[in-house]
Order: structure tokens, then sequence, then C-alpha cells
């Protein structure tokens, strides 16, 4: 689809990406990648650093094998630093990781060492440049989607209707939220690109109800817009029921069976997009390999709900799907937040 030659703009778009990240003269920035990273996105990340002055330095490990029955996709679980002490020794030391990881390290084993060190972590998702460029900083997105974080931090419980038929109801007490807005300045922290984010990542035992995947809903981890209804039945942050006919159902079901799991069932996170920049049509804009479905996430208005990895419940498994949800109301103790799909003006 792209030639995967340097381009002059995406130097630019990348350089602009990291200097909202307080680059600093003379920085030294270490650049994690894979064998099997996405090399134009490395090379980029390293341009851009050298025209800001910084003094990157490259932490290559191999991708690792796949030791599971499913196709690891999707996952913001990166096993490629495998626990090896001199790599996180070595990330902890830089103020600041420029992740390039294919599953980016928002939930991998080592990130909360990294991060507890003081270093700042980017993760640039997978994705083609030409999708980055088009979702460039927006300071007025950092300041809403600071606002919705401080609403859902201070909140007691979310609720989630559609037409379809879904009623979701999540207890907030004891959930840890973080909003995401495509870059990172303070230590200690993360970010991913692109952003445009808030979700929260609730305590044990707090999500119940029927969520309903209607047709045209968008399954990230299959990279696919379902083309029938699906119904999921949860209790107590699982899913015990999978209901619905065709390809996109069984597959689901086939799936989560394969990881042989119970934690795979488990809700990760909970939120809703909020990038206008972000298009819902773009996954059927890029072949396969030239996304990760991150835009996706960030589409104003969609409830963006995700099963697997949440650590903040004790919960670590590689199975994971991240699903955003289209045309849902959200509503934050009682405040809606998000009617029929559209983001409602309440966040300045």
């Amino acid at each position: 689809m792209f030639a995967d030659r340097i381009e002059h703009k995406w130097i630019e778009a990348f350089a602009e990406v990291l200097a909202k990240c307080a680059v600093r003269q003379g920085e030294v920035v270490a650049i994690l990648s894979e064998s099997q990273s996405r090399a134009l996105n490395v090379h980029l990340a390293e341009l851009a650093l050298l025209r800001l002055g910084a003094r990157p330095f490259h932490i290559v490990l191999p991708t690792a094998r796949n030791p599971h029955p499913v196709p690891i996709r999707s996952t913001g679980a990166s096993e490629a630093i495998e626990g090896l002490a001199p790599v996180v020794s070595a990330l902890s030391a830089s103020s600041l990781v420029v992740d390039l990881t294919v599953q980016g390290l928002m939930h991998a084993r080592e990130t909360a060492a990294i991060l507890k060190s003081g270093a700042r972590i980017l993760s640039i998702s997978n994705e083609h440049p030409e999708a980055l460029e088009r979702m460039r900083p927006d300071d007025a997105l950092a300041a809403q989607v600071r606002a919705a974080t401080k609403m859902l931090r201070a909140s007691g419980r979310m609720t989630v209707h559609s037409a379809a038929g879904t009623a979701l109801e999540i207890n907030m007490a004891g959930a840890s939220t973080v909003g995401v807005w495509g870059w990172t300045d303070r230590p200690g922290t993360l970010a991913h690109w692109p952003g445009g984010i808030v979700v929260s990542f609730p305590a044990a035992g707090t999500v119940n109800g029927t969520l309903v995947l209607d047709t045209g809903d968008i399954n990230l981890t299959f990279k696919r817009y379902l083309a029938a209804p699906i119904r999921l039945t949860i209790e107590s942050d699982y899913v015990t029921a999978i209901e619905g006919s065709g390809a996109d159902a069984e597959m689901l079901r086939r799936s989560f069976a394969a990881w042989g799991d119970r934690e795979a069932y488990a809700v990760s996170h909970v939120g809703f997009g909020m990038n206008p920049a972000a298009r819902y049509e773009a996954l059927s804009m890029y072949d396969q390999r030239d996304t990760n479905g991150t835009e996706l996430r960030a589409v104003a208005g969609n409830f963006l709900f995700s099963t697997g990895a949440n650590e903040f419940a004790g919960r670590y498994t590689p199975g994971h799907f991240d699903i955003p949800v289209m045309g849902t109301d959200i509503l934050i103790d009682g405040t809606p937040v998000v009617l029929r799909g559209e983001v409602q003006p309440v966040f300045g």
C-alpha cells in the first residue's frame, strides 16, 4: 500500500510528538524495539530525536517465540523483554523510553519497575506512519481528556446502555483511571500515540450486566467490523456467555476458549474515545499489517470495552480483546458523557 521509505513529513510528525514529551538538548533516550518491530518507525524515532538534540541509543531484542495456541495481537502487553534484568536496568536509567515493541509496554510485566524509576514511556503504536501523522498533538484534546480523567477518578458508577440491548453497570470504587492524549512529559508516566482516550481499570468484581456488540462495532484483535450482533453476559467481571450466530461470534468463542485461561474472559478496562481526528472508517483504509487499530480506540464517542490483563485487579493474561462499541449512552454518576455515540459538551 505504501513505500516504506523515510519521508521528511514523518520525521516532522515524530519530532512534534517527542517535543511534547519535553525532550531536552543532550537528553539520553532509549529506543526499545524488537526484531519484528516496524523498522520505518524505529528509524523515524531516531531521526526525530536527533533533530531535537537528544542522544538516542537502541535496545533491540529478538521477538520472543509465541508459546500460546492463539496468535497474539493487540494486547498492549509486550513479552519482548522477557524479564531480562539488564534491559530493565537500562530502561530504568533513561529519563525517556520510546517504546516501539510490536505489542507495546502498556500492560507488560516490566513496565511498573521502569516507571517507578522515574522514566517516562512513550509507546508508539505499531501503525504505518501515514496514520500517525494524522493523529498529531492537540492541546485542546489534551485538556478535555484531563477533565474526563478527573471526572472518572472521582466517580462512583459508570452505566452503559444502547438501543441494541446493552445494559452494563460498573462500580468505579477502587478503579484506576488513566487519560491518554498522545504524549507524556511527567516522570513515571506512560502514554501512547495516537491518543485521545480515557479508560478505567475496575477493581475486582465490579463489572456486571449485558454488552451487545452490534453490527458495525469493531473487534480490533481480529481487525474487522462485526457483520452480526453478539451478546455478552458479564458477571463479576467475567464473560460467562457469548450468544450470537455467524463467523464473528464463533471466532470470539473459539479464541476465548483456546487460551485455556479463565482470566482471558475477564474485563481489562472500560472507557471512551474522545479524539475527533480519529476516523471510524480508518480500519478499512489500511492493509492489516499496516494498522494496529489504536486510532479506532480513540474514535470520539465509542465505548471502549476490553478483556484480558488488568494489573489493578491482579489479573495477567496474554489473551486480549479491544472492542470499540458504537452508539451507546455512557453515564458517570448519572451525568451523560456520551449519548448515542456522541461525546457531550461536559469537558470544556
